[in-house]
């Protein structure tokens, strides 16, 4: 059920916005897997199988994102998902990435909290103790056409209302999704927007840990 026939990277490096040059340059990095949509073309009711077969997808994926971005774990501040469905299949394929893809990331990230994992349409708990990554990840996810662009949001990794790191990265895969595929997303930065000035909670000033504040 799984066909990656492409994986596809990006990592930029944000100097400055017309304003004065960083210190240290924002990094922002997202990969794309280009996956066959086993489900294009007709109507399934159980999907949910294949959202356990994605699990390995997804970290793989988040482990080749960190390495691209070249940069230490604990300096990755924000994370995001989306996902770009062919115009063979429906929205709801893409959803089908918001376990795998987000829990991909906040395992890499420490985080040690309850999770649940389905296999087979079946609810499976894990549980640990929190730890880092306690924000959920944002996500978006549409239907396109090859070459589509979709704006990945970007929130803090610990605390959802950091207003300085709300922050979105295009990703487009040349030519993908063919209308029997889906690019499934990952993306993530180093925090603050260059030159953020809007107020409002600083990441140093998270209190509550319970992944808003």
């Amino acid at each position: 059920m799984i066909d990656i026939r492409r994986v596809f990277t990006q990592v930029e490096h944000i100097h400055h916005e017309f304003g004065p040059r960083a210190d240290t340059p924002l990094v922002r990095g997202a990969i794309g897997a280009v996956l066959t949509n086993p489900f294009a073309g007709r109507y399934e009711p159980d999907i949910l199988p294949m959202m356990a077969l994605l699990d390995p997808v997804g970290v793989d994926m988040a482990h080749k994102l960190h390495a691209a971005m070249d940069v230490p774990l604990e300096q990755i501040a924000t994370y995001g998902k989306g996902a770009i469905v062919g115009a063979g299949g429906e929205l709801e394929h893409g959803a089908l990435w918001h376990v795998p893809g987000g829990y991909a990331m906040r395992e890499l990230l420490g985080w040690k909290g309850s999770r649940v994992a389905y296999t087979a349409g079946k609810a499976e708990e894990k549980t640990g103790q929190p730890g880092n990554a306690l924000s959920i990840v944002p996500s978006t996810k549409k239907v396109g056409p090859p070459g589509a662009a979709l704006d990945v949001p970007l929130t803090n990794i610990n605390a959802a209302y950091v207003r300085g790191q709300f922050d979105a990265i295009e990703v487009r895969v040349p030519g993908a999704p063919a209308a029997d595929e889906i690019v499934f997303i990952l993306a993530m930065s180093t925090g603050y927007r260059v030159h953020a000035r809007v107020g409002g909670l600083l990441a140093k000033d998270i209190s509550k840990w319970d992944g808003l504040r």
